[in-house]
């Protein structure tokens, strides 16, 4: 049986940034993806926006990841020469109503040590944004776009070169705990392999909820595994947009319960795209894009963009949320369930790691390495 100091599970951003920062701490360190390759699943189906933690409450893990690690994936990006931009956005109000949920916003913002924030009257924000409609806005300088795929590539080579490994193929089928002299964990693969690892970090994305319910051996002592979050999938269409833009920056309505409704993005090149909707779905696999849901986008894009041309929106792709709060449930926070909540020394579960995931990718990895300390 092969054995290694430490196994994430997951290859995508995250279980990447962990892996890297556990490796640069001195471990040896393999990280297994059920996948071909690395990032295929949420990593790179999804917005590829640095936020710049307005939206979470006061001391909550996402609050103090998002700000922190929005820092340092720019000094990240701009050491490593990753492409992106802090093209900055616009969160934008509509009607009247929406005027005090934008300083509810500011002060969240503002307890979160997000200090760059203006309020904008609507002549303001139509200076940015002449195409715009809007009755004011906020402007958020340090909101930016990033090169999701070059991010994990350069994360992958920080990796390796301190010595780790991604195995792609590897799809983890459960998780036994050792005992006695068998202490450590015994890692069992689709393929039949079986590892043996002094520590294991779960960062399984949209299926860490299921790798942790799989787990074997816990401690009667500690919780069971009814105590583990639920499951939920979130899934979000984004249709690209076929004409020019009119605009330069990252155009977001008023946040909504399940997510932060149906924005303008923009990549790179300066293309605009549209998205993600909400739709609950029963599986992560369900990434079907459906024509049919453009009609809901026409008709929440020309709140804020009136004169969105007919026939403008072509189907772009289809991402899943790896939530642990249902419908009409308030959102839930990162969970990073250590050896302290389940009892079980070496073992880090990461669930429920949504949006500001990626921004937070550098944060969690310095978060699991402190948590396995």
């Amino acid at each position: 049986m092969e054995q290694v100091e430490t196994v994430v599970m997951g290859a995508g951003v995250v279980g990447l940034a962990v892996a890297r920062a556990l490796a640069l701490a001195g471990q040896e360190v393999m990280v297994l993806e059920a996948e071909s390759a690395i990032g295929t699943q949420t990593s790179s189906r999804n917005s590829e926006v640095i936020h710049a933690g307005l939206y979470y409450p006061q001391g909550s893990l996402k609050a103090r990841l998002c700000v922190q690690g929005r820092q340092q994936l720019y000094a990240y990006c701009q050491e490593r020469g990753i492409a992106h931009q802090r093209c900055g956005k616009l969160v934008v109000a509509t009607s009247e109503s929406h005027i005090s949920k934008l300083h509810e916003l500011l002060a969240k913002a503002a307890a979160n040590g997000v200090t760059d924030l203006q309020l904008l009257s609507r002549a303001q924000a139509l200076a940015k944004e002449p195409a715009l409609h809007a009755l004011a806005a906020v402007w958020s300088p340090s909101t930016g776009i990033v090169d999701s795929h070059g991010l994990m590539l350069s994360l992958q080579a920080d990796l390796e070169h301190a010595g780790g490994m991604v195995v792609c193929h590897a799809k983890v089928e459960r998780l036994v705990v050792g005992s006695g002299l068998n202490s450590g964990f015994h890692i069992h693969t689709q393929d039949g392999t079986t590892l043996s690892a002094r520590r294991v970090v779960n960062a399984a994305g949209l299926h860490a909820v299921a790798l942790a319910q799989a787990v074997q051996g816990m401690p009667k002592a500690g919780p069971p595994h009814s105590a583990l979050p639920k499951a939920y999938f979130a899934k979000g269409h984004y249709f690209n947009l076929s004409c020019r833009s009119p605009f330069s920056h990252l155009i977001y309505p008023v946040p909504e319960a399940a997510g932060l409704g149906v924005h303008l993005t923009l990549d790179l090149g300066g293309q605009a795209k549209f998205g993600p909707d909400v739709e609950w779905v029963d599986s992560p696999d369900d990434l079907e894009v459906k024509p049919e849901r453009a009609h809901l986008f026409y008709d929440e894009i020309r709140k804020y963009w009136p004169q969105l041309p007919e026939g403008a929106l072509v189907p772009g792709y289809a991402g899943i949320r790896p939530k642990i709060s249902g419908p009409g449930e308030a959102a839930q926070d990162f969970v990073i369930q250590a050896p302290k909540q389940h009892g079980v020394a070496g073992l880090v579960h990461l669930l429920g790691i949504e949006s500001p995931g990626l921004t937070s990718c550098l944060a969690l990895g310095d978060a699991v390495l402190q948590a396995l300390e």
